[in-house]
């Protein structure tokens, strides 16, 4: 990443925000809009494969219908992280999303916040350096706001959306406090983790007085498909995301909030995070049989056990030989799929994450889960099914949760979530 130091005159609340972290001025932040900028590296080559973009790869932060890490092409890692706000005044709360909003703007163009070696020896680096010969890498950083933004502390009840609450207590949680809740979500995403690390890492550091990390999860391998791409796979090995939402229209319907309760919120949408343990050894020691029984399709191809192909479309009245259903009634894609839920969809953007072993010797890895909806009560609805009845539970426990609130992305000048102070 490249050091700017120059102000380009569209952060245009220099009175109001003051200096940033390490004496930065704010102003000296600001992102430009417009659209997404790449070019090939020297040799003309991609600098990955299929499916990844070039690490030249920048997406614009301002000026944009949405948020990005949403509808953008997911990339091959992540990193979630959850925040406690430690004030209680608007004002702390105003200068950290726009602070933030300034410092994302800067990332995903590749560039640094200000001086990773300063010239003085006794003065501290702005920005931490570890992404400094970098380049975009795709990045996107996604903000979300958390219910507790709309308690009493900071005046803004009456703005909170009509469908915006904390989960309920759902069936098969086995929730860890320390994973759970939080009033602020960043989501990075980038080709080059490190890229993603960085981000985190400055804006935890900008964040400091005003707000705590409360829990992370640090993903790889993407475990959802998104427009153009082919499906991965999870940790059990298999394909993940098939029939995810991919269309404009259905992110219209299913995705994008319209803004009726809350002006505001026009262009956002709701996040639903979760860590998914998995109990990998458990699952490796099963029959294959039973492990396609309960996904409901073929490991290696990804066929639904109705059907021959991936993309087939289920059969879920067909019935085999023995005369039982060819997909389990129980199984995973039964119960998630929108046949079978009133036409209720929700867009997936999951990674697979490790902590390596636990207290117990086992293998400490699982699903970070993230999804988008445009009422979070289509979660609700869908795990509700899910942690009854799906096989699946036998081998996973969901011991992570929270959600969040994700305005649209603000103007060039502005700031994620200005317009729910006005």
């Amino acid at each position: 990443m490249s050091t700017t130091s120059h102000d380009d005159g569209r952060f245009s609340r220099r009175a109001f925000l003051g200096a940033g972290i390490g004496g930065l001025a704010v102003g000296a932040l600001g992102g430009a809009g417009g659209v997404a900028w790449a070019h090939a590296d020297a040799d003309g080559a991609s600098a990955l494969p299929s499916d990844g973009v070039p690490s030249t790869t920048a997406y614009p932060f301002y000026g944009q219908a949405h948020q990005g890490g949403i509808e953008t092409p997911q990339q091959r890692h992540a990193i979630f992280a959850a925040y406690d706000l430690t004030v209680s005044d608007p004002r702390s709360l105003q200068v950290l999303l726009a602070r933030w909003s300034a410092a994302i703007a800067q990332f995903q163009r590749g560039r640094s916040l200000g001086a990773v070696e300063p010239t003085r020896d006794s003065a501290v680096p702005t920005d931490t350096g570890e992404a400094a010969d970098l380049e975009p890498a795709g990045l996107t950083v996604t903000i979300g706001l958390g219910p507790g933004v709309f308690d009493d502390r900071f005046g803004l009840a009456d703005r909170k959306p009509a469908k915006f609450a904390k989960l309920p207590a759902l069936p098969s949680d086995q929730l860890d406090p320390r994973l759970t809740g939080g009033d602020l979500s960043l989501q990075a995403c980038a080709e080059d983790p490190q890229v993603a690390y960085h981000a985190i890492r400055n804006l935890s550091r900008m964040a400091q007085g005003t707000a705590t990390v409360r829990w992370t999860v640090m993903g790889f391998g993407r475990a959802s498909a998104g427009k153009g791409q082919t499906t991965p796979r999870n940790l059990m090995g298999f394909k993940d995301g098939t029939r995810n939402i991919k269309e404009d229209a259905d992110f219209d319907a299913f995705v994008w909030h319209d803004g009726a309760d809350q002006a505001w919120m026009k262009g956002g949408t709701y996040q639903v995070a979760r860590k998914i343990q998995m109990h990998i050894e458990n699952w490796d020691s099963d029959f294959i049989a039973d492990q396609q029984s309960v996904f409901g399709r073929s490991k290696q191809e990804g066929a639904p056990l109705s059907g021959t192909h991936e993309f087939d479309v289920p059969d879920f009245a067909k019935k085999g030989s023995d005369g039982e259903l060819a997909i389990p009634a129980t199984s995973h894609v039964a119960l998630a799929a929108h046949e079978n839920n009133g036409g209720l969809r929700i867009l997936r953007r999951s990674y697979n994450f490790t902590d390596g072993m636990n207290e117990n010797g086992q293998i400490n890895a699982g699903l970070l889960f993230v999804a988008y909806m445009n009422d979070p009560a289509a979660f609700v609805t869908l795990q509700t099914k899910l942690g009854r009845v799906d096989q699946l539970n036998e081998y996973i426990a969901h011991v992570g949760s929270g959600v969040f609130a994700v305005p649209p992305a603000p103007a060039s000048g502005s700031y994620v979530g200005e317009a729910l102070f006005r």
